[in-house]
């Protein structure tokens, strides 16, 4: 399920009125069936959500479908959002996105922010409308006024990209720490990203470390990676390698690349940790076949100097290729140095000054002097 679709779901039982509200109260299911039968609206989207979340009756989406959809044409708002989530997410219907902006408009227009919300992330998607981040932006402030924290963090990101309004780091900022305040771990981590830079709040290391920490603490692996770099880097915190790999390793373990580099290299240097080049090894290839060129450069530069692996030119080559085949600088000069010395490929001078030729060009001095070496000695170039 992508993501939007997953935000929707959550609205769903978010409403309120669904089944974490009834955990412990079900509504008797004959007494609200005969009210519904009656016509009374509220009764029928109880019996809707009773028959879309199985509580009291055997689940039956068909038949929550069919209940809200009475209640909705009554204008019951929260059965209008939730027939509109039925269409988005094609449950008990088949998928239909403009239905479901129809039924959210609905909703949204009783001013009911769910609805708003997903209204929003309809016209950034453009599923079911044209897409629209002016008209996204009106919607997610509507909801972000009522206090949404997922439309308050979405309107802080419009207005940090200048997205649908004019970029204004200072509202993205105000934005997000109402959704922080919440705690909307996202927002808590954008807002703590604000403090670092000085993107519309005073640069405050202390402060981006306060925020990260609220989201780390709550299991957001970016979070948990830049809190990992403050106290790497001993900033806003005292630096404290130890704290930096615990961070790290709580990232890493959630698969997210940057910080299973940085866990890699703490085990290269023996920071916070001991030394263990197996240990660098492993966590630089998780990031690696993530895709991470840094990750790759510093695998391939495992398997050059045979540390944690046996030293195996060809998957040096392999894994700098990868990351010189993304703009690596480095790794570019130390493919063009496996080609100059024909280690892990066959040797080729013209296949070296191609690879220092793109470090060089961004500016990387070795690469620049390697460069420079090939046409002082006429080697690769005419």
């Amino acid at each position: 399920m992508n993501t939007v679709l997953k935000k929707m779901m959550v609205a769903l039982l978010a409403l309120g009125i669904g089944q974490a509200a009834w955990a412990d109260n079900v509504p008797d299911f004959k007494e609200t069936l005969q009210a519904a039968e009656q016509g009374n609206a509220k009764a029928q989207f109880y019996l809707g959500a009773m028959y879309a979340n199985g509580q009291g009756v055997r689940q039956d989406e068909k038949q929550a479908v069919q209940w809200y959809r009475k209640a909705a044409e009554q204008g019951y708002a929260a059965a209008q959002y939730n027939l509109g989530v039925m269409y988005a997410n094609g449950q008990g219907v088949r998928q239909d996105y403009a239905q479901a902006v129809q039924w959210f408009h609905k909703a949204a227009e009783q001013g009911l922010a769910e609805a708003q919300y997903n209204l929003g992330v309809m016209y950034v998607n453009g599923r079911g409308v044209r897409q629209d981040e002016k008209q996204a932006v009106q919607w997610y402030r509507k909801a972000a006024e009522q206090g949404d924290a997922k439309a308050q963090y979405n309107l802080g990101l419009k207005y940090a990209k200048g997205q649908g309004v004019r970029q204004d780091y200072a509202q993205a900022a105000q934005w997000y720490r109402k959704a922080a305040e919440q705690g909307f771990a996202q927002a808590q981590v954008n807002l703590g990203e604000m403090y670092y830079k000085g993107e519309g709040v005073r640069q405050d290391y202390k402060q981006a470390v306060q925020w990260f920490r609220k989201a780390a603490e709550q299991g957001d692996a970016k979070a948990q990676y830049n809190l990992g770099v403050m106290y790497d880097k001993g900033q806003g915190v005292r630096q404290d390698y130890a704290q930096a790999v615990q961070w790290y390793r709580k990232a890493a373990e959630q698969g997210f690349a940057q910080a299973q580099v940085n866990l890699g290299e703490m085990y290269y240097k023996g920071e916070g940790v001991r030394q263990d080049y197996k240990q660098a090894v492993q966590w630089f290839r998780k990031a690696a076949e993530q895709g991470d060129a840094k990750a790759q450069y510093n695998l391939g530069v495992m398997y050059d100097n045979g540390r944690g692996v046996r030293q195996d030119y060809a998957q040096a080559v392999q894994w700098y290729r990868r990351a010189a085949e993304q703009g690596y600088a480095q790794a570019q000069v130390n493919l063009g140095e496996m080609y100059y010395k024909g280690e892990g490929v066959r040797q080729d001078y013209k296949q070296a000054v191609q690879w220092f030729r793109k470090a060089a060009e961004q500016g990387d001095a070795k690469a620049q002097y390697n460069l420079g070496l090939m046409y002082a000695e006429g080697r690769g170039v005419r």
